[in-house]
């Protein structure tokens, strides 16, 4: 080769180790400003919120953690590569690689091996430490650590030990276990370069410094794996392996066992491998082993399962009576089951007018409108405009008028996937905000059978009591990542026949946008070169971003799990505020039936407040008493304020969370049953009823209460038993005041019968009259939707309530036709709730009376008008034609005592 040539290949491995490098800091220097770009404009967010102490604790616990376990990873490593590093040994000077033109002898390789440690010691560090950033919510955790209070059946442990404790034990037996083999496989490679290692035909030889070294880290190793066998005792008790969740019979009396011992037992085999090691006799030090390996095989796996066939499964009840009755108790403390009351309700049917008249509030409160066909009717009476979308209708309850009423209230925000024109500046600029509200009563039908309103249109315009003076929303559910507000460019507030209205922002939400270096960084941020070159943007311009209500909250507090569906209620100043339910969870209490997603512990004990206009947060505690959230406050100490000081315009709007009650509600289905022989037996087990494929939803109404004397806003849920169809029981979450939270489950008599939902829909469908409508309405190319069944409790009975839309298509106006009622084993359909009850009950309800009164006569307290028994009178004598045409004698027959019945009436 000559001369030339050898310049050339150097030339060329020059350019070729210069272009790596360029890579190793392209790839180093690119995340890091990346990582730098968000980590500042994220601490600009969290000095908008007010909540800098937040992101401090989090910074110092990421950086804490990181530290621990990637300094720790890095000391255990390299004080291994240095011992290995100092020895010496006979074949060093040895060609590893020989023949032809690469020689690779191992003092050459040696040299190599220091940095070459060093380099993989810090990658090593670096994941480890990336590791261990990410765990800094159970470093927290740990460190904030609380007694419950509450100790669990089998080690005699405070739950806390199992919240806050065993998940940071098991990350610091997670790192021992990766940390000792990669040192000892670091060190294994130094050995072998240096000779310390030979490979043979013969096999593997070991120096004798090598063998002791080696010993020493299997004695470590012993004692990790140990550690492990330790806490796999403890994690026995979230076994789902039985019938129920948690420790059973074999785990405890064969697992158990055999975990306590391989505790013991493993160190020792560790130190008698560690000494056959260190001396050279290797059959001799793997005997423990092997019998640690068969200790596990058997106490484990095959005893178990042996226990299991033969003792435990002939005498199955006698035997796990105690950990079924564990599984109960720990379930109940896991989803707050305890706290619900259990009421008989003994139901009867002598509900009377006077019954209905002195229930006026509740009947005027029962939920007509659904959630779907409402949502579609506001966007079609109440959008205005292709770009202002409802994407949501909430349930609430205010004083209107000076009558406590429930309402149905959806935000219209501006979906910027329906602008007319999409640009920069429109999206950003000009079109920044949703403006006000739909908001009118549940139940009132206008005569062409649409919603009547309490607030509607832009500008709002009310027709009650309540009045909103801060339409503008700026933070929603659909709302886009970014705008920038205060510029140059006038923002869009509302059309007009005559033109636009536009606005210019007056809150204190966002970031100022006041130099250039900021300017870039958010543009860098959002990806758009528009941020940093726009004139429009001035330096009293606002950027706000995090802008969706669920994002900003979750932002602020990831720890918590927030609820799906957030809403909006209006205070008395007339602003706009999001409340969101937010719940603390964990997955880590003992013998508690987890749910998807292995959740065993959940609270609702947050409610978190965001201001439509300037995006302020305010996080309330709810529930003083959950461990969890006392420990949260702990580590957060600015982050919650008691609910004490959550304004009363809004606490009066707080309510208990239907997803919450749902899941309440299905654990309680089979938890209700606290004698362990009942539950094993599932003598009494429940579901919630089904109307076609999906399960009942709790549904919010305003009612009186068995034994209460006022009504109140209520969550509601009816019970069947399982695989039956009749009602077992109602549960019940109240809402208002200082009766917030308390959860009651009235009980049926189980020695009759009690329609289910499924049977009044049977009983519907098979209803001639109704049946004959629903045909002919569809044969008119009309869709009939059938709303919710509502079973609503009144005195000691049961209304059914069931609303009848019609549209002219999918895509048409729902329209609320018809009301069907049911009650006892009577059902009728008429254009509105009170007909619907005049029918069923005789008259339409007047005035409620006082007590004594009341009790004379029901047929007086009740008195309909002859115009009103006239229609009621026409409408029989229809039906009754046309049952007469059918050939139904039995319901001709039916229909004619009904309308004599009516007749008597008009002739008193």
């Amino acid at each position: 080769m000559d001369v030339d040539e050898v310049k050339r290949q150097r030339g060329t491995t020059m350019l070729k180790n210069r272009f790596i490098l360029v890579l190793i800091l392209v790839s180093v220097i690119v995340p890091a400003l990346s990582y730098l770009l968000y980590f500042y404009t994220d601490w600009l967010f969290f000095v908008e919120t007010g909540f800098t102490s937040v992101f401090t604790t989090t910074l110092y616990a990421k950086t804490g953690g990181g530290l621990l376990f990637g300094g720790l990873l890095f000391l255990v490593v390299q004080a291994n590569l240095h011992h290995a590093n100092r020895a010496r040994f006979p074949l060093s000077g040895t060609f590893i690689l020989g023949g032809g033109n690469l020689r690779i002898d191992r003092d050459e390789a040696a040299r190599l091996a220091k940095p070459a440690g060093l380099l993989i010691s810090v990658v090593l560090a670096l994941f480890a430490g990336n590791w261990g950033a990410m765990q800094w919510e159970d470093l927290l955790l740990f460190i904030n650590r609380a007694a419950v209070g509450t100790k669990d059946p089998v080690f005699g442990r405070d739950i806390g030990f199992y919240l806050f404790s065993l998940p940071f034990l098991e990350m610091l037996k997670g790192l021992a276990g990766f940390m000792v083999p990669a040192a000892a496989v670091m060190a294994g490679a130094v050995y072998y370069v240096r000779g310390g290692i030979i490979l043979t035909e013969r096999g593997i030889v070991l120096d004798e410094k090598v063998r002791k070294h080696l010993a020493l880290l299997v004695g470590a190793l012993s004692l990790v794996i140990a550690a492990g066998f330790y806490l796999d005792g403890f994690r026995l008790l979230f076994s789902g392996k039985n019938a129920f969740h948690g420790a059973g019979y074999a785990d405890v009396h064969a697992r158990l066992t055999t975990y306590r011992i391989l505790t013991f037992m493993t160190p020792v085999a560790g130190a008698i491998l560690g000494a056959g090691i260190w001396k050279g006799a290797w059959r001799q030090a793997l005997m423990p082993v092997a019998l640690v390996v068969a200790v596990y095989g058997i106490g484990i796996k095959v005893y178990p399962t042996l226990l299991q066939k033969f003792k435990v499964a002939p005498n199955e009840l006698a035997l796990e009576t105690p950990y079924i009755e564990n599984n109960i108790t720990f379930t109940r403390l896991g989803y707050d089951l305890d706290k619900i009351e259990t009421v008989p309700f003994d139901v009867d049917t002598r509900l009377s007018a006077a019954d209905i008249a002195n229930n006026d509030a509740t009947i005027k409160n029962i939920r007509l409108w659904d959630h779907a066909p409402l949502l579609k009717t506001y966007s079609q009476l109440q959008q205005i405009r292709t770009y202002y979308r409802f994407f949501d209708v909430d349930n609430d309850r205010y004083v209107v008028n000076g009558r406590y009423s429930q309402v149905m209230l959806s935000p219209r925000e501006l979906s910027y996937a329906d602008l007319p024109s999409k640009n920069w500046i429109n999206e950003r600029l000009i079109f920044t905000h949703g403006n006000g509200i739909t908001f009118g009563p549940v139940s009132r039908i206008s005569k062409e059978g649409l919603p009547e309103f309490f607030v509607k249109d832009i500008p709002a315009v009310s027709l009650a009591d309540i009045k909103v003076t801060r339409p503008e929303i700026y933070f929603g559910e659909l709302s886009n990542d970014y705008v920038i507000v205060k510029t140059r460019v006038p923002e869009f507030s509302y059309p007009t026949a005559t033109g636009n209205i536009n606005t210019t922002y007056a809150g204190t939400g966002g970031v100022p946008v006041d130099s250039l270096l900021k300017k870039a960084l958010f543009a860098a941020r959002f990806k758009t070169e528009k941020i940093l070159f726009s004139s429009d943007i001035t330096a009293e311009s606002r950027i706000l971003y995090n802008r969706n209500v669920s994002e900003r909250v979750r932002a602020v507090a990831p720890f918590l799990r927030f609820d799906s569906d957030p809403y909006m209620v209006v205070d008395d100043t007339g602003r706009l505020k999001w409340i969101i339910d937010a719940y603390t969870f964990s997955s880590r209490l003992p013998y508690s039936k987890p749910l998807k997603g292995g959740i065993t512990y959940m609270r609702n004990s947050v409610k978190a407040v965001v201001d439509a206009y300037d995006g302020s947060l305010d996080f309330y505690i709810s529930d003083p008493q959950d461990v969890l959230v006392r420990v949260y406050a702990r580590m957060f100490p600015g982050l919650f304020k008691p609910i004490a000081a959550m304004p009363d315009d809004l606490r009066r709007h707080v309510r208990y969370p239907h997803q919450f009650l749902q899941l309440q509600a299905a654990m309680f289905a089979a938890y209700h049953m606290t004698d362990p022989k009942v539950f094993y037996n599932k003598e009494n087990l429940w579901q919630v009823p089904a109307l076609g494929e999906q399960p009942m939803e709790p549904y919010y109404t305003i009612m009186k209460l068995p034994g209460e004397k006022t009504e109140e806003y209520i969550l509601l849920l009816p019970f069947t038993p399982s695989k039956r169809d009749n009602l077992a029981a109602w549960l019940t979450a109240r809402c208002d005041g200082p009766n917030y939270g308390k959860i009651r489950a009235y009980t049926f008599p189980r020695d009759r019968l009690i329609y289910g939902p499924k049977q009044i829909d049977a009983r519907i469908n098979q209803d001639s009259f109704i049946s004959q409508q629903l045909t002919l309405w569809s044969q008119r190319g009309s869709e009939v939707i059938r709303g919710s069944l509502l079973v609503i409790p009144i005195e000691k009975s049961l209304l059914y309530v069931q609303p009848l839309f019609l549209a002219a298509d999918k895509a048409g106006l729902p329209e609320l036709k018809r009301v069907i009622v049911a009650f006892g084993d009577e059902v009728v359909m008429e254009e509105n709730l009170e007909l619907a009850l005049q029918r069923l009950f005789g008259g339409k309800a007047a005035p409620p009376r006082a007590a004594a009164a009341a009790a004379t006569a029901a047929t007086d307290d009740v008195k309909a008008s002859a115009s009103s028994l006239a229609r009621e009178a026409m409408g029989i004598y229809e039906r009754a034609t046309n049952l007469q045409r059918q050939g139904d004698w039995a319901g001709y027959g039916a229909e004619l005592r009904k309308l004599g019945q009516i007749l008597k009436q008009m002739a008193r």
